[in-house]
């Protein structure tokens, strides 16, 4: 036999109330039960627990020490209980977010500070990565929760609308589009680029643009953020393309500039997605309807 919570709730409950018959009474327990549970006790931990009298009950030094204990475990063990009921409640839990770098560097970190500011029990495991990749985290259930640029996907999976934003082109100072309004990406492609990380959303899009037109993309170094990739260009290695919201605190840090870029693949939509919405844990659930609702 092994220690169970009743039994150490019912020796509890003796030792306060003095005697079998209260601690039945407290326990709603038939004395005769509450006795049988103290004898087994005794006989797991080979010990006398309980000095019994004509008055009723009291501890040995065993007892004494056992009560402690077993209070102590009793609270533990409560505390698991409210615990899991705040996992169910989703206001305690693990969310595992994967987004690209558009949606981590312009929605993401105020959205989640205002999630996390009114669930402040619950922890976002963030992660950066390419949209192709994202999609297939969440297939795979190595995500709970992701964003992405919207665009074709094999994945069985279910996705919503999240921000759009605007893609333009970034040029130092003294190039030669630096003055325009605007620019058709037929007059920036005989340039040179800075380019993302291979796979990239921007990248991808890029290429096809490149292939419509059926001219090559002259790809003369890739980088892994933008910040990165403003400071390429800002010492004349290219130019590039990037979201408009994201290039605007870089453009006086590096002396570049942003043009319009007046082509419809250029509004770009971003989404979230989920294995299932229904099949999501609470607090994934409360947050994926935070961002949406953002």
């Amino acid at each position: 036999m092994r220690l169970d919570p009743v039994s150490l709730q019912m020796f509890v409950s003796v030792v306060e109330t003095g005697t079998i018959a209260g601690a039945g009474e407290r326990e709603h327990m038939a004395a005769s039960a509450v006795s049988k549970r103290i004898s087994e006790l005794e006989a797991v931990l080979d010990t006398r627990l309980l000095e019994r009298t004509n008055k009723g009950v009291a501890p040995t030094a065993a007892g004494i020490g056992l009560v402690n204990l077993a209070r102590s475990a009793l609270y533990r063990l409560d505390d698991i209980v409210v615990q899991m009921r705040d996992y169910a409640a989703g206001t305690r839990g693990l969310v595992r977010v994967v987004a690209n770098i558009s949606a981590i560097t312009q929605f993401l970190p105020r959205e989640l500070k205002s999630f996390l500011e009114a669930h402040p029990q619950v922890k976002v495991q963030l992660q950066e990565n390419i949209s192709v990749a994202i999609v297939k985290a969440v297939a795979e259930n190595a995500a709970d929760i992701g964003a992405f640029t919207a665009g074709p996907h094999g994945e069985d999976i279910e996705t919503f609308p999240y921000h759009t934003d605007r893609l333009a082109l970034i040029v130092p100072k003294a190039h030669p589009l630096a003055r325009r309004r605007a620019v058709r990406f037929a007059e920036a492609i005989g340039f040179e680029f800075v380019g993302l990380h291979t796979g990239s959303a921007i990248n991808a899009q890029l290429l096809k643009a490149a292939g419509d037109l059926g001219r090559p993309l002259r790809l003369r170094i890739q980088v892994t953020g933008f910040d990165a990739l403003c400071h390429m260009v800002s010492t004349g290695l290219g130019i590039a393309i990037l979201p408009e919201s994201v290039a605007l605190p870089f453009l006086k840090v590096f002396g570049i500039r942003a043009v319009r870029l007046d082509e419809p693949w250029a509004e770009r939509e971003l989404k979230l997605c989920v294995r299932s919405y229904q099949g999501l844990p609470v607090a994934a659930r409360l947050l994926l309807d935070h961002l949406r609702g953002a």
